[in-house]
């Protein structure tokens, strides 16, 4: 699909019927040059930028799960663990420094690019980020990372290698 600016509204775009984009739960569009990913979940919908900032995973395939009442999506490539709803990455650590060291959940801060749906009498709009400055995921919605992300998507990744 691909998004239509809304009248009137220069950064709303349409992206689709809520009916069908309920049945679809999750959609890929691109918004001026823009690749998003819209997911329909628990009866909300959620907009982001569609490849992981971690290494351009498509997040359109990650897993949705509750991590420290957070809803994230899981990035298949690595297990990167995003919210859904701030595009905050979070991840489970100990602190060696600790006397008993206990696993706890910590956030990176805002690693993804979010952005805003509407609903406007059925139709489902949305409305690009306006957040100022650099957030991670921004580069793989440049040339470079789109061919960066090409090539490491042709690679085959360590991670995935079932013999390490």
């Amino acid at each position: 699909m691909s998004g239509e600016k809304k009248e009137g509204a220069p950064s709303s775009y349409f992206i689709g019927k809520k009916e069908d984009l309920i049945q679809a739960k999750r959609i890929t569009t691109t918004i001026d040059g823009r690749d998003i990913l819209v997911v329909f979940h628990q009866g909300i919908f959620y907009a982001m930028d569609q490849y992981c900032y971690h290494a351009g995973g498509p997040l359109v395939n990650g897993d949705i799960e509750e991590f420290n009442n957070k809803l994230c999506i899981v990035c298949p490539k690595h297990k990167y663990k995003i919210s859904i709803a701030e595009g905050e990455g979070i991840y489970k650590a100990t602190n060696p420094r600790e006397k008993v060291p206990t696993a706890r959940w910590y956030s990176k801060g805002i690693k993804q690019r979010v952005h805003k749906v509407s609903e406007v009498n059925g139709d489902i709009f949305v409305t690009l980020s306006e957040v100022p400055g650099w957030i991670e995921s921004d580069y793989y919605q440049t040339e470079k990372g789109k061919e960066e992300m090409k090539k490491n998507l042709e690679e085959p990744d360590v991670l995935d290698d079932p013999d390490c």
